[in-house]
């Protein structure tokens, strides 16, 4: 917090370093360095007054928030250990989370507001605390005035905060020293707590935000992710505040009040970098470009893609459209566990080209490998393989939380010495680098290697079909099959004639066998909060598997799965 507060406070306390865009439109909130660092200290002398301490665990359940930043960076002073949970999980997550990490407190809201709806975040943690011994403490900060339970072990936050102290001396912490948790999911399911340590981690994400975004001081960043998620933590708080930057705090969604949001946003806050995921352009690309030309956005100098590759369509979209054809576009990779970006076309030579749709250049320090099915490097360009990383890097993680031999086998023992990704990823022949999807969503037609997401990027391209999801599914002849979900825009009548033209675009931008088998419309597809598509359960509809769906607490609406096993049986039967 030193490096995040109080460098900035002693050269200059009055610098707005968070600007909250709260749900309700047009009520920015804005917090100075001084006053964030004054909110921290009473956080943090009012967690040590209730007996936490350096290397204690502690869960935030919030909504974005200069508050819950707060409480992050307040953990972070006083050497616990935070572990954020995205405010939206339900109450079985959490407490799972709680339990694996074995929590002391929590800290959340009476209740969240998003998109214009209430969000019961207290009576979420109550019923996930009654299985948790390990919490002694549950802070309740006020987002509403809506009044909720208060039980014994119910502490009201702001209260505490007014009768404490505004200066809390730092905790003197090691380098190697945990400063996080995050829970990821695995390709198992039962998610895995990922560990962040002190200085590493912070060098990472502040050198990272500075030179892929080409951050200038003075510069309002617009991050656009949750603090419950790895983007939220490495480029809406550690990464900016760090660099003494003003950072967006977006409690919303893109589409409330309307999809001209994001974009009122950029104009009303002069939001100079604008960093967001594919998906949510997906969406807004569907509502056309008048809710985007509606606004003013010559304040943007850099737009940033993140959280899973971006199709082409979506990528011209927020290239043109957004961007107005003027803005540095970097579609960034990276993971939870690697701390921050690690490929992106910029930092680069001044003017060097960008491929749209590719995250092409390593940062510094970054050596990336492709290996073959033998576990041998991949020599020259215009080659796929398994992306690997050759050599530590600062931001890694160090650990999946009280299970090291679960990290060992995850991500050091597919290419022993070498980091694993998960991730194939193909070299061009100028040897860039383009991300081709999981390789655990990579199915095999007839002895033909292929990524999932390469038959989703080609279906994309049809106008109207703004989003798809392909798995593949056990065919008798060719070994796997293509299986295709797809979502169209709300005016297509000729299904059949899409489903006709998605083929021929398959084939002829990649080749006849790639061609999926079934295409089945549905009306959404199953998606996790931050967006991503939880391709394991379309894989149990197909495969028939849908009395065993494990856990799906993690959806933004898991409603959407009797949705789709309706669709499938009215499919099979036709």
């Amino acid at each position: 917090t030193v490096n995040c507060l109080d460098q900035h406070v002693e050269k200059s306390p009055n610098r707005v370093a968070l600007i909250w865009e709260r749900d309700e439109p047009g009520t920015a909130v804005h917090v100075t360095y001084r006053e964030l660092l004054d909110l921290t200290c009473r956080l943090a002398n009012t967690l040590k007054k209730y007996g936490i301490q350096k290397g204690d665990k502690v869960a935030i359940y919030m909504s974005v928030s200069p508050l819950s930043v707060a409480a992050m960076l307040a953990c972070a002073r006083i050497g616990a250990v935070h572990t954020v949970i995205f405010a939206g999980f339900s109450a079985e997550s959490l407490a799972g989370r709680i339990m694996d990490s074995g929590c002391k407190a929590v800290i959340t809201y009476n209740q969240g507001v998003r998109g214009g709806r209430i969000i019961e975040l207290k009576t979420t943690v109550d019923v996930a605390v009654k299985n948790c011994p390990s919490v002694k403490h549950v802070f309740v900060a006020q987002r509403t005035d809506n009044k909720v339970r208060m039980g014994d072990r119910d502490i009201p936050l702001e209260e505490e905060m007014a009768k404490a102290a505004s200066v809390c001396t730092p905790e003197s912490m090691d380098s190697e020293d945990m400063l996080f948790m995050l829970y990821t999911s695995g390709s198992t399911g039962k998610p895995k707590g990922i560990v962040h340590t002190q200085a590493g981690y912070l060098l990472y994400a502040a050198i990272t935000h500075k030179y892929v975004f080409d951050y200038q001081q003075g510069d309002v960043f617009g991050c656009v992710a949750d603090i419950g998620w790895i983007t939220g933590h490495s480029y809406v708080v550690y990464g900016p505040l760090c660099n003494g930057a003003t950072s967006i705090l977006f409690e919303s969604t893109p589409v409330y009040p309307d999809p001209g949001r994001y974009w009122e946003v950029v104009q009303r806050l002069k939001i100079n970098q604008f960093y967001g995921a594919p998906t949510a352009i997906r969406l807004l690309l569907n509502y056309g470009e008048e809710w985007v030309k509606k606004y003013d956005r010559s304040s943007l100098k850099t737009l940033g893609s993140v959280g899973e590759p971006i199709n082409h369509e979506a990528w011209q979209w927020f290239y043109h459209v957004v961007g107005e054809g003027r803005c540095t576009l970097v579609d960034t990779w990276w993971q939870t566990e690697t701390g921050g970006i690690c490929i992106a076309p910029r930092p680069s030579e001044e003017k060097a080209e960008i491929v749209p749709a590719m995250a092409m250049r390593p940062f510094f320090g970054i050596v990336p490998v492709l290996m073959d099915e033998n576990g041998k490097v991949i020599e020259g360009n215009d080659v796929s393989g398994a992306l690997c990383i050759a050599q530590p890097w600062p931001g890694m993680a160090r650990t999946i939380y009280g299970d090291d031999q679960r990290f060992v086998d995850a991500y050091f023992k597919a290419y022993p010495g070498y980091y694993f990704t998960g991730d194939g990823a193909y070299r061009t022949k100028k040897g860039y680098y383009q991300i081709t999807g999981r390789m655990d969503d990579v199915i095999n037609i007839s002895g033909h290697r292929l990524g999932t997401a390469e038959i989703e990027d080609a279906m994309a391209d049809h106008p109207e079909v703004p989003e798809t999801a392909v798995i593949g599914y056990p065919h008798k002849i060719k070994g796997e099959g293509a299986f295709a979900f797809i979502v169209l825009k709300e005016q297509t009548a000729h299904i059949d004639r899409v489903k006709e033209e998605l083929k021929t675009i398959v084939a002829s931008r990649i080749a006849k066998y790639a061609v999926p088998d079934h295409i089945l419309v549905v009306k959404r597809l199953p998606k996790t909060r931050s967006g991503k598509i939880m391709r394991r359960l379309l894989r149990k509809v197909v495969t028939e598997q849908s009395g065993n769906m494990g856990d799906v607490t993690t959806l933004d609406d898991p409603s959407v799965v009797k949705e789709i096993l309706d669709a499938y049986q009215k499919y099979k039967e036709k």
